[in-house]
């Protein structure tokens, strides 16, 4: 099943990543701890390789691609219904 991402664009998104980054807390340890690493943003663009989230760092708009293999988990948070 593919996921039509155009359907989503503009919506925020939070992006879980296959990759792990292993953290050595001492070097009497015998395996490191890992991390989970998340993309969180606005889905912007959709491409035939990947997603573009836009997000703020330190009051800057920064893009962050995100390749469609990287990804493991999303999740995508729809917008308050507004009741006028």
């Amino acid at each position: 099943m593919k996921i039509d991402w155009k359907k989503y664009l503009n919506y925020d998104v939070n992006i879980t990543l296959h990759e792990n980054y292993g953290i050595v807390h001492t070097e009497k340890m015998e395996n490191p701890f890992y991390e989970i690493v998340f993309k969180t943003g606005i889905l912007k663009e959709v491409f035939d390789d990947g997603l573009m989230l836009l997000a703020k760092y330190k009051e800057r708009d920064i893009e962050i691609f995100v390749p469609y293999q990287s990804i493991k988990c999303v999740e995508i948070i729809h917008p308050e219904n507004k009741k006028d």
